[in-house]
C-alpha cells in the first residue's frame, strides 16, 4: 500500500517494543505459590498477557481467558501480584532486538512519538525510565488514564489530542489483534511486528496495514518525503 509519512505514531508498550513477559511470569507465578495454587510458567503467561493486570491476574487464577474466579481471592491476588511486579518491574526486562535504534532515528527525525498500553500507571513510567526510553515520547496513556482502553479506540484518540495530530496522519504500532482493532476504529493505520504477545495467534490474522520485522525496520519504511510507493 502507498504510505503517507505519519506526522505521529503510537506504540503498544509490552510485547512490541518491550519484553516484559519474564517480569509479569515471575509476578503471576509468585502470586499462584502464595496462594497454593501451581505456577503457570512462560509459555501460559504469554498467551494471557494484552487486557491489563487485572484480567491477567484473573487467566492465572482460572485457567482460563474469560472465567471471573472468587472476588475475595481475586483481591488477595492482585494484591500480592501489584507488590512484587513493582518490585520486580524492569529487572528482568529488556527491549526488543531494534527497538531503541528505531525509536531515535524516528525522533531525530522530528515525527511525535506515543505510548497508547493497558499497562497500569503504576507500573508504566518505571518501565519506560529503567528500558531509558521515556526520553523519545511526548505522551504516554495508560490502562487506567481513562475509562476505556484498548481495543476501544478512546486511548488513541486521548493521545492523538494531546499531540494535536490528526488519527488520519497517524500510526498505531503495535503486536495483537487488540492493538490493530484500536486503529482501526480510530481512523489511523495498523502497524504490526509479529515477536509479540497475541495470545497465541499470528498477527497476519489481524490483517494489519503494514507488517514490519522490528521497529527498526519501521524507521526505515516510513518515508521522508510525502508518499511512499
Amino acid at each position: 500500500m502507498r504510505l503517507s509519512r505519519p506526522q505521529a505514531i503510537l506504540f503498544d508498550l509490552d510485547g512490541t517494543l518491550v519484553d516484559s513477559l519474564p517480569d509479569l511470569a515471575f509476578a503471576l507465578d509468585s502470586t499462584l505459590l502464595e496462594l497454593g495454587l501451581p505456577a503457570a510458567g512462560l509459555d501460559k503467561v504469554s498467551n494471557w498477557v494484552g487486557n491489563g493486570i487485572e484480567r491477567l491476574v484473573k487467566r492465572g487464577l482460572t485457567g482460563d481467558m474469560q472465567a471471573e474466579p472468587d472476588a475475595a481471592l481475586l483481591a488477595a491476588a492482585l494484591a500480592h501480584f501489584r507488590r512484587i511486579y513493582a518490585q520486580q518491574n524492569g529487572r528482568r526486562s529488556v527491549l526488543f532486538d531494534g527497538a531503541r535504534e528505531g525509536l531515535q532515528d524516528l525522533h531525530k527525525r522530528g515525527i511525535a512519538l506515543g505510548i497508547v498500553t493497558n499497562k497500569a500507571t503504576q507500573f508504566t513510567g518505571p518501565l519506560l525510565a529503567a528500558m531509558d526510553i521515556d526520553r523519545f515520547f511526548s505522551v504516554v496513556v495508560c490502562g487506567d488514564t481513562l475509562d476505556k482502553c484498548k481495543p476501544e479506540p478512546e486511548p488513541l484518540w486521548h493521545a492523538l489530542s494531546c499531540l494535536d495530530v490528526p488519527a488520519a496522519q497517524s500510526w498505531m504500532v503495535g503486536d495483537s489483534r487488540h492493538d490493530m482493532a484500536a486503529a482501526r476504529a480510530a481512523g489511523m493505520t495498523a502497524v504490526a511486528v509479529p515477536y509479540g504477545y497475541n495470545h497465541g495467534e499470528a498477527i497476519e490474522s489481524a490483517a494489519p496495514d503494514l507488517l514490519v520485522s522490528s521497529i527498526r525496520e519501521l524507521a526505515e519504511r516510513v518515508p521522508d518525503d510525502r508518499i511512499s510507493g
